[in-house]
């Protein structure tokens, strides 16, 4: 596994066509990086990239986005820049794509028809939205005076499926590149056919027993008379990301205050340091789910927006080859980290889905 800084020897690995390394994690700009890979060289992208709506003041959310397409004389809207920006690395990741290769990005609700437009202005076929429900989220608003705020919690996200337009007929195409369709059979829950609904429990749900207003106990979820609780049909559940997920293989690594509600800490409530203080990890097993959905075995998943690593774990218990790119050195560290853990302990894998 290439774990070193050295990005040139990286990329030429990938982009040759000839890398045998399992996973690699690459400390670049996402632009600079993706415009070094080979044509059709990557076999899936599954990634979770910002959303360009100045999340927690993050700078990578918003002025990073906002300046790099600023031009002189004209301007842009954030929502506006946001979609070029999308666009752009759209257009990137489309060259590297196989044709057929299938694209699975997270998006936030206010800016997913953004990033949609982008997708599709730059060859996407936009093929689904699914949605992740978490339930969990906690409000973000400024509160005001008279019971009023600024927006809702939280409790959801989009998920943009989309495809690079197969070259040929679909069974033609996947004969030829292995790409083009979903694998539908190997993410079954329950051996039901997948849906576009991915759903959490409650973090204190337990397998005998849902909390009080579990998102499951909502959308339908029902017991056998002496037996344990049924899956409703047609649904996957996963919850967010614990705690000892999030930091599994980071115990080297140095703590870091992780402020995700900055309302509570201005009341004085402070949340303990993490050594993964990556704002928006994602639970490995969405990401496994969605990489198993949309990557042949033994495929390349390339991440553009790395973050933490958790795509990166996935597709390593996924049988996946993994190429991720990230920008900040912090979570280059972690995300190495993260996925050396996944990769030397396959036996103890996070909550998976297979039926």
């Amino acid at each position: 596994m290439a774990t070193s800084d050295g990005k040139r020897a990286t990329r030429e690995r990938y982009a040759n066509g000839t890398g045998e390394d399992t996973w690699s994690v690459v400390h670049g700009d996402s632009f600079t990086v993706l415009a070094d890979l080979a044509p059709e060289s990557v076999d899936a992208v599954v990634c979770d990239p910002p959303y360009g709506i100045d999340f927690n003041g993050e700078h990578w959310d918003g002025p990073t986005i906002r300046r790099a397409v600023a031009q002189p004389g004209r301007k842009l809207t954030p929502g506006q820049a946001f979609q070029v920006w999308s666009g752009q690395w759209a257009s990137e990741c489309r060259r590297a794509m196989r044709p057929g290769a299938h694209l699975a990005a997270f998006a936030a609700p206010r800016t997913a028809h953004r990033l949609a437009c982008a997708l599709e202005d730059n060859g996407f076929e936009l093929r689904d939205t699914l949605m992740w429900l978490y339930g969990t989220g906690m409000p973000k608003s400024r509160r005001l005076p008279g019971g009023q705020a600024l927006s809702l919690k939280p409790a959801y996200e989009p998920i943009l499926l989309a495809r690079k337009p197969p070259e040929l007929p679909v069974e033609r195409n996947i004969g030829r590149h292995r790409t083009g369709a979903l694998n539908t059979d190997a993410c079954r829950v329950n051996h039901r056919y997948p849906a576009n609904v991915l759903l959490a429990h409650h973090p204190e749900c337990t397998p005998a027993a849902c909390r009080p207003m579990c998102p499951t106990t909502v959308i339908g979820r029902s017991r056998r008379p002496g037996g344990p609780l049924v899956d409703a049909s047609r649904v996957f559940y996963c919850p967010k990301a614990s705690r000892s997920e999030r930091d599994a293989g980071c115990d080297q690594l140095p703590r870091r205050p992780l402020d995700l509600f900055p309302q509570a800490v201005r009341r004085g409530r402070h949340p303990p340091a993490a050594a993964n203080a990556h704002p928006t990890v994602k639970p490995i097993a969405v990401m496994r789910w969605l990489t198993r959905l949309v990557t042949p075995l033994d495929g390349l998943v390339l991440d553009p927006f790395c973050g933490s690593g958790s795509t990166g774990a996935a597709a390593i218990l996924e049988g996946r080859r993994f190429l991720g790119i990230e920008r900040e050195l912090d979570y280059v560290t972690i995300a190495r980290a993260r996925i050396s853990h996944w990769a030397e302990h396959p036996a103890d894998p996070p909550q998976d889905t297979r039926p």
